[in-house]
C-alpha cells in the first residue's frame, strides 16, 4: 500500500532514519571538532610541543596541521561513503512507498 507524505513523515522507519542521521553527523562534527580545536589548543598551550623538531627543518606541528586536513578529508569520505551506502538506499525506498 503506498503512503501519503504525511503518513511517510510520521512513519517509525522515517523518524529512524532521521535519528540516524543526526547521529552520523553529530558524531563526524564532533571528531572534527576535537581534532581542529585540539591542535589549537596544543598551539595556544604549549607551544614547545610542536617547536620540537623532526627533521633538518621540520617540526613537529607541520605534520601534526597536515594531519588535521587530512583528517577533515576522511571524515568527509566517511560520510559520503555512508550516505551512498546506507542514507540514499533508505530514501529511496521511502521515496518509492509515496503515492504518486
Amino acid at each position: 500500500m503506498k503512503k501519503t507524505a504525511r503518513q511517510l513523515l510520521d512513519s517509525a522507519e522515517f523518524q529512524r532514519m532521521v535519528a540516524r542521521r543526526w547521529a552520523v553527523s553529530l558524531a563526524l562534527t564532533a571528531a572534527l571538532f576535537l581534532a581542529y580545536y585540539g591542535f589549537i589548543l596544543l598551539v595556544a598551550l604549549d607551544k614547545a610541543v610542536l617547536a620540537r623538531r623532526i627533521g633538518a627543518v621540520t617540526t613537529l606541528g607541520i605534520p601534526l596541521g597536515v594531519g588535521v586536513i587530512l583528517v577533515a578529508w576522511v571524515l568527509t569520505a566517511v560520510y559520503v561513503v555512508w550516505a551512498n551506502r546506507v542514507y540514499d538506499p533508505a530514501v529511496e525506498r521511502l521515496r518509492d512507498s509515496l503515492e504518486d
